[in-house]
């Protein structure tokens, strides 16, 4: 009889990373991985990730111009953030890249954890300040990362991810609002998604 390879939850793996840096780093103790949700996504250019805001700030659904948003909820338990990591995530990047392309876009969300990401820390705001700013937090985050949050970002094969059954829409304005208003947990399933990862460079002494 064969023996079938369990495939490893990245969700978990992801969540994990989450409340670690959340736990031992300052600069993301402000978060609450139990209100990030993650999920894998289709491609989009060069980007190896992406996080999208689920409300607008403290929270709410609905903003000054009447724009709404759906709920999203998972568990019963309202999710803030969705972080979509993309196909080159997990065929195309090291590691190194994977952890730095999560902490990447847990760096955008407000350190008010309020549902709105910073705009201080967008890219088109910040320029070059912010790989000037992210850059050593990242490099530090790495360096003290326990051996066994980074073995999922170095796994090589079929890994178990959520991904969107039915996803939601974005906001619009006024009566075209999205009829659905809410997601949970029956608009996601766990999918496979294939991680290739080089296998490192043995130096000959």
């Amino acid at each position: 009889m064969v023996k079938v390879r369990r495939r490893p939850d990245f969700t978990q793996a992801v969540g994990a990373l989450i409340s670690h840096v959340a736990r031992t780093h300052p600069e993301f103790a402000h978060l609450d991985s139990r209100r990030i949700l993650v999920v894998a996504g289709e491609a989009r250019r060069a980007s190896r990730g992406t996080v999208k805001p689920l409300t607008f700030a403290d929270k709410k659904r609905t903003d000054s111009l009447g724009r709404k948003k759906p709920r999203v909820k998972v568990r019963g338990r309202q999710m803030l953030y969705c972080i979509t990591l993309r196909p080159l995530f997990f065929r195309k990047s090291t590691p190194r890249q994977r952890v730095d392309t999560v902490l990447h876009e847990l760096f955008h969300i407000s350190r008010h954890f309020d549902g709105s990401l910073d705009h201080l820390r967008r890219h088109e705001e910040a320029g070059e300040g912010f790989e000037a700013e992210f850059r050593p937090i990242a490099r530090r985050c790495w360096k003290r990362l326990p051996p066994e949050l980074v073995a999922p970002f170095a796994y090589d094969g079929e890994v178990k991810v959520l991904q969107w059954l039915e996803k939601p829409q974005s906001w619009l304005p006024g009566e075209r609002a999205s009829h659905r208003s809410l997601y949970t947990e029956q608009h996601l399933f766990e999918g496979v998604m294939r991680m290739k990862t080089a296998a490192p460079v043995k130096t000959v002494h």
